[in-house]
């Protein structure tokens, strides 16, 4: 029926509407989206965007502890502080600390883990609930607290660790004060914290795994092992590259754990790049020279997690 028609009758023709979804959104929808985001984006803009370009200004000037009260009157000195890294030997030393914590930490937290998540996945029945809290539930405790019960327990007098030793007729060594086994001790309470974690992101890219690929394999004759060879794997790829690069990222940051128990010692042996830095920005105050470490080990987070990318992923990522 046509429009004419439709007014002889007493019908009222509506106007057509306009579809005003292919322009994109209203100003309104922009202001309303604007409005939900304003305290994110004022607290990622005062907390976080401001002093990391703060930072990388203060990594070119000589701030320390007398331009506190006139900040803009920090001498400029370019490139002079990250020069002068170059032949820092307590950096170097803090450096070569902190990738052996991350080239022995990671592989052994990662394989520890893959191995607790597989036993959780196919072999333990019982209990595995109670199994998994406990392996987790390091994560989620205090790094301080557990530093100070680990520093308790390697204590070359009364730790428990040496008096387990020394029931055996084992004099148990200062574990926290050799420069040999220093490091390799705050490496195995590293692994013990974070191994919980590893082994819950395992778990769950195990549970993805179609249960067709191991019955297909147990047809083929295959064992426990080639199949967790051949089939879980490669189907965790994307995990294993996942949790290398997480766990990577947060070892180079390696802080609290040696800031508690040794302090950096002995003889410099634990000292990382993180503490370091931690000591000339609020210790000594050259807080220039510590912005230009924390640029520093950004640059290096960065290459590293390239690297790993490029080396790690499947070849269909």
């Amino acid at each position: 029926m046509t429009v004419p028609a439709l007014a002889q009758r007493g019908v009222r023709a509506e106007p057509a509407k306009t579809v005003s979804s292919a322009t994109g959104p209203s100003l309104r929808e922009d202001l309303v989206g604007w409005a939900f985001a304003a305290p994110f984006v004022i607290l990622f803009g005062l907390f976080l965007a401001f002093p990391i370009v703060a930072s990388l200004l203060l990594s070119f000037t000589s701030f320390g502890l007398s331009d506190l009260q006139n900040p803009i009157g920090a001498t400029f000195v370019g490139l002079d502080n990250y020069a002068k890294l170059l032949g820092d030997k307590t950096f170097w030393t803090a450096l070569f600390n902190t990738f052996y914590f991350v080239v022995v930490g990671v592989p052994v937290t990662l394989a520890i883990g893959l191995v607790i998540a597989s036993a959780l996945d196919r072999g333990v029945r019982r209990f595995r609930t109670a199994f998994r809290v406990g392996y987790y539930l390091p994560v989620i405790t205090s790094i301080v607290a557990i530093a100070v019960v680990w520093r308790f327990l390697l204590n070359p007098d009364v730790g428990l660790v040496n008096l387990v030793l020394g029931a055996v007729g084992i004099k148990g060594p200062a574990w926290l004060a050799d420069p040999v086994l220093a490091m390799p001790s705050i490496i195995a309470m590293a692994v013990w914290r974070n191994l919980g974690f590893a082994m819950v992101v395992f778990l769950a890219g195990m549970q993805s795994i179609p249960t067709q690929l191991y019955e297909a394999a147990s047809i083929d004759g295959a064992g426990r092992w080639q199949a967790f060879r051949h089939v879980t794997i490669p189907m965790l790829r994307p995990t294993i590259l996942f949790m290398t690069v997480i766990t990577t990222i947060g070892y180079l940051q390696l802080f609290e754990e040696p800031f508690v128990m040794t302090g950096g010692g002995p003889l410099d042996k634990t000292l990382s790049v993180t503490m370091y830095m931690y000591q000339q920005g609020f210790t000594f105050f050259h807080q220039g020279y510590a912005s230009a470490l924390a640029y520093v080990l950004f640059l290096i987070v960065a290459i590293v997690a390239f690297f790993q990318f490029k080396f790690l992923r499947s070849d269909d990522a």
